[in-house]
């Protein structure tokens, strides 16, 4: 009788522990609101979605995006730095409220996480120095490419071209200052953040058709469906009210540093 009633009060301890955390776990817009600051994930190495300025400030269009819902939120902005490696554990350990870390929406993840909808459109490039003789994937037998551990694009080149010798660093400068040393012959990931490359290097140039297409998303916690619907309302009016395409231009137009024109349109709900 004694261990009968010590195994169901046991129980009914592990009840209550399973059921108060599944309780925290779907509560992040609350836990947000109530602290009244958001936690996102955003990258440090990659200009212009998030760098850090002349200031030693960390500016970029993700970290606009971030301040935009955080604004929406009605709360104030916190920032952690996250690489690709490290940026999908960060947010299931709690340490961060959602990932705005130039991070593409793919059905791998999506086992993991869950996205907001697309709120960057982008595509895999390669980026090399402008004598070479590079001009897409067909080239880059017996070449070496350098990218970042953990991304689609380390799993997209090794499919795209099986002869070539891949290099991964932890940080795009890493990988970067490999094909500018000659460690590397190309680098290869989204044309978006290629672009912050090639716009503070002059003699690199971005070529070839797309690797594949990169739509970006936001990384949220799984089964959060209302911090999910707030973040995704939060894009929709930032498109809606004119001021992404505001932000588009500040960081993307044509008289920056990283032009790339505008390729898609965010989706809106009626």
């Amino acid at each position: 009788m004694v261990f009968k009633k010590t195994f169901l009060s046991v129980l009914t301890l592990l009840i209550i522990f399973v059921l108060s955390m599944t309780a925290f776990a779907d509560s992040t817009l609350e836990k947000v609101q109530s602290e009244g600051v958001l936690v996102a994930g955003v990258k440090f190495d990659s200009p212009p979605f998030g760098f850090v300025d002349e200031s030693g400030q960390v500016v970029g269009f993700d970290i606009d995006v971030a301040k935009y819902i955080a604004d929406e939120l009605g709360v104030e902005l916190e920032l952690k730095q996250v690489t690709s490696k490290t940026r999908i554990p960060m947010l299931q350990e709690g340490t961060v409220d959602l990932l705005v870390a130039t991070m593409t929406h793919n059905k791998t993840r999506e086992e993991a996480i869950d996205y907001s909808i697309t709120y960057f459109f982008t595509g895999q490039k390669l980026l090399v120095k402008s004598n070479s003789n590079i001009k897409g994937t067909d080239d880059l037998a017996g070449k070496t490419i350098a990218t970042v551990q953990g991304s689609t694009s380390e799993i997209n080149i090794k499919n795209a071209q099986p002869a070539a010798e891949v290099l991964t660093f932890q940080e795009y400068p890493q990988a970067f200052m490999a094909v500018k040393q000659g460690r590397a012959d190309a680098m290869t990931t989204d044309a978006s953040i290629l672009a912050g490359f090639a716009g503070q290097n002059p003699g690199f140039e971005i070529v070839g058709p797309n690797i594949s297409d990169e739509p970006y998303g936001i990384g949220v916690c799984e089964n959060d469906s209302d911090f999910r619907d707030a973040v995704n309302f939060s894009i929709m009016k930032m498109w809606e009210s004119g001021d992404y395409e505001l932000t588009y231009a500040k960081w993307f137009g044509p008289n920056t540093k990283y032009p790339l024109p505008l390729s898609g349109k965010v989706e809106v709900w009626p």
